[in-house]
């Protein structure tokens, strides 16, 4: 596996003054961006692309929509590098409404787990009042807590803290782990 992939903190940030499309730069622990994220503008069926840097030469992790623009859709996880799917993501159209949350589905579509916002309350809150509450995510595999999401606050830029130290026996594939933080990151994050 990459070394990419071995960090127990990674920090996602959505870059700032881009016109169309998205970019997201991911950090280690120690500041340096590892990996690079672009998200393409005006695109009916998503299809996001990881890299090992911005300059786009070496694709690590594709993450790509099942369906057309689908309020619960489902985002297969692929590492480009192995050839072969790590997973996939589904979100809870419905039940997102009120509050976000994910289902973790192994290679073979099988239920795993679980992504959830934080609470109820301060998820009508950030809905209805103000979106200046920080969202929180915990990720539990099997009904056990193995990641955490925490977005900074900042109203301007998307940011998204990864926390997989709850994840000693590595129960939850950091590739899938990192997509779901980039999905948290860019779906979620047009809501606010």
């Amino acid at each position: 596996m990459h070394q990419r992939y071995t960090y127990n903190s990674y920090l996602i940030r959505r870059k700032i003054m881009k016109l169309v499309g998205a970019d997201f730069h991911f950090y280690d622990p120690n500041g340096q961006v590892i990996l690079f994220a672009n998200l393409k503008a005006f695109k009916l069926k998503e299809d996001i692309r990881i890299y090992s840097g911005e300059d786009k030469k070496e694709e690590l992790l594709a993450i790509k929509a099942r369906q057309i623009v689908d309020f619960s859709a489902t985002y297969d996880v692929y590492d480009v590098v192995e050839n072969e799917k790590v997973g996939a993501l589904r979100r809870k159209g419905m039940k997102s409404i009120i509050q976000d949350e994910w289902i973790v589905l192994d290679a073979q579509d099988n239920e795993i787990g679980i992504i959830k916002e934080d609470s109820t309350a301060l998820a009508l809150i950030r809905r209805f009042v103000t979106n200046l509450i920080p969202q929180t995510f915990e990720c539990y595999i099997n009904g056990t807590s193995v990641c955490t999401y925490k977005q900074n606050m900042n109203p301007f830029v998307s940011k998204i803290n990864i926390d997989f130290s709850k994840n000693t026996g590595n129960v939850l594939d950091r590739r899938l782990g990192i997509a779901a933080g980039l999905l948290l990151c860019a779906i979620e994050g047009k809501q606010a």
